[in-house]
């Protein structure tokens, strides 16, 4: 007898494709009816939220990073405190885990006699934990050298929170450049609604006609790079900070 039919699944990338199609289809068709101008504008739309995208990914990045070494000063505090009220190192760095729960792998480590310096600097790879090198080269050095550990991570807490009050401070500074920064970038529409409550027509000439939509173009371009260059600017000097 014939083997019977076997009916074959369908790859798993068609899934991904297929509302790819539906969507990209009637898209690609209305674009096919729109003037060179129109088309032009929703280029520059387009390139305009991509940019906005990336300044809005790279903010929330930023302020992930910042509330993660928060988040280690108050873990290096814990711990700091747990081992000078006598506790042994173990149960510090578990009290320290519900203070940041990322720091589990490093208690595990250290309940299976791994090293821990090592843990703590695999996990200082995240964005906004590098503070935990310098807790990782205190508990190196504890334990080289026989001196207490409690003391070396104490002391390791207070750099920290000095660090940090200067990046609070610096952090503060760059609030205002940013703000202006912001303002300045929308002074052109302000220019433009004032053009236009003069009986000018600024839009008309941005939007319609080939040298506008080139102004257009520049303009959009130009305020979009000074954004990511001051906020390239400012992530620099919160670094080194």
């Amino acid at each position: 007898p014939p083997a019977p039919l076997r009916l074959r699944s369908p790859p798993r990338g068609s899934a991904v494709l297929r509302p790819v199609l539906l969507a990209g289809v009637p898209l690609a068709a209305w674009l096919t009816v729109l003037t060179p101008a129109d088309g032009a504008l929703v280029a520059i739309a387009g390139g305009v939220a991509l940019g906005i995208g990336a300044l809005a990914r790279r903010r929330r990045r930023r302020r992930r990073a910042q509330a993660v070494a928060g988040r280690v000063a108050e873990c290096c505090e814990a711990l700091g405190a747990e081992l000078r009220a006598g506790q042994p190192p173990g149960h510090a760095l578990r009290h320290a885990v519900r203070v940041w729960p990322p720091l589990r792998p490093v208690a595990e480590c250290f309940d299976l006699g791994g090293d821990v310096p090592a843990a703590l600097r695999a996990l200082a790879g995240h964005p906004g934990a590098e503070d935990l090198r310098l807790l990782a080269g205190a508990w190196s050095i504890a334990h080289r050298t026989g001196h207490g550990l409690a003391g070396a991570v104490e002391r390791c807490a207070a750099a920290l929170r000095a660090d940090r009050a200067t990046r609070l401070v610096v952090a503060g500074e760059l609030a205002s450049a940013r703000s202006t920064a912001r303002l300045v970038a929308g002074l052109p529409l302000l220019a433009l609604a004032m053009g236009a409550g003069s009986g000018a027509d600024p839009f008309g000439f941005l939007l319609r006609s080939p040298a506008g939509l080139v102004c257009l173009a520049a303009g959009c371009a130009v305020g979009l790079a000074g954004l990511w260059w001051l906020e390239a600017i400012a992530d620099g000097v919160e670094a080194g900070a």
